[in-house]
């Protein structure tokens, strides 16, 4: 039975994992829309509150219900996680490269993994720190930082790109500490609500209406706040409520292989060797995170 249940977690977080590597076919449409990249995040956080807003409105009332003294956990998946991330991500790609800042980003699981064993007291085993260092160099073959390398880097730039890792760490953290109390629903309906408080004074004033006079755009807003968004993070937040949290955040790292084939597939990039290395690297560090260690009968 607990075997069933780690496999329907993993499941979870792999298919929010992919969903969130699509994540490309919708900024792509509303980069060329004329939105900036902090108004497409605002875009993507509030789209995906009121919808879920109005949808445990009508399905589940009781599920919007939240104590005030929980908000801080809202406030750390919503705030300290998704926009804090969101700005050091974005920062990062303009001070190094984009290929870097995702390197950069991916720290995350290994945040993730410390962090976990100082609040949960998660194992910090062998078969882990293992699975992190193949998902590193796996995602740094596959967004080609290796064998290319860089000549010149900000250390502001590095600075801020491990910020990013660690904000994208604080969601399973703070997500997982809500989950004692809440439903997944509730938890991402929160977090996107406390994100969108932020983000709509700071970025959202700067979208003028006729970029919204489109109906190609309204449906590519809704689905950017849906498919790698609202359902996205309800999937991996569902996984995360059933294994350890480090397990879960290394699992997720399938999402810039997804994104890698995406490219090849929609938009016709070539993949190259060391691509395929990196993909195979970072599926192999997801099977080893899945393999417990078996007990043996004295």
């Amino acid at each position: 039975m607990a075997a069933l249940k780690d496999r329907q977690a993993y499941i979870y977080v792999f298919l929010g994992a992919a969903l969130w590597g699509i994540i490309g076919l919708f900024i792509d449409e509303l980069s060329q829309a004329g939105f900036s990249a902090l108004q497409i995040v605002t875009l993507r956080v509030v789209s995906a509150s009121v919808m879920l807003v109005c949808y445990l409105a009508l399905k589940n009332p009781k599920l919007l219900k939240i104590e005030l003294k929980d908000a801080l956990s809202f406030i750390g998946t919503g705030i300290f996680s998704i926009v804090f991330f969101n700005w050091a991500y974005f920062t990062a790609i303009e001070e190094v490269s984009l290929s870097v800042a995702v390197i950069l980003l991916y720290t995350g699981p290994a945040f993730v993994v410390i962090l976990s064993r100082i609040f949960f007291k998660e194992p910090m085993t062998s078969r882990k720190v293992g699975a992190l260092l193949l998902t590193l160099f796996g995602c740094m073959l596959v967004i080609k930082v290796v064998p290319i390398g860089v000549e010149h880097i900000s250390w502001y730039g590095i600075l801020v790109g491990l910020g990013s890792g660690f904000g994208y760490a604080l969601y399973s953290i703070f997500g997982k500490h809500a989950l004692k109390k809440y439903k997944s629903l509730t938890i991402i309906t929160y977090t996107f609500v406390f994100a969108s408080l932020v983000m709509l004074p700071v970025s959202g004033v700067t979208i003028k209406s006729e970029q919204l006079a489109s109906t190609h755009v309204w449906m590519h807003i809704l689905g950017l706040g849906f498919f790698p968004t609202a359902l996205a993070y309800y999937l991996y937040t569902s996984g995360l409520s059933m294994i350890e949290s480090g397990r879960a955040s290394i699992a997720a790292t399938v999402e810039p292989v997804v994104a890698t084939l995406l490219g090849v597939l929609v938009f016709n990039e070539i993949l190259t060797f060391y691509q395929v290395i990196g993909i195979l690297l970072v599926l192999v560090a997801v099977i080893l995170v899945q393999i417990k260690r078996k007990r043996t009968v004295k």
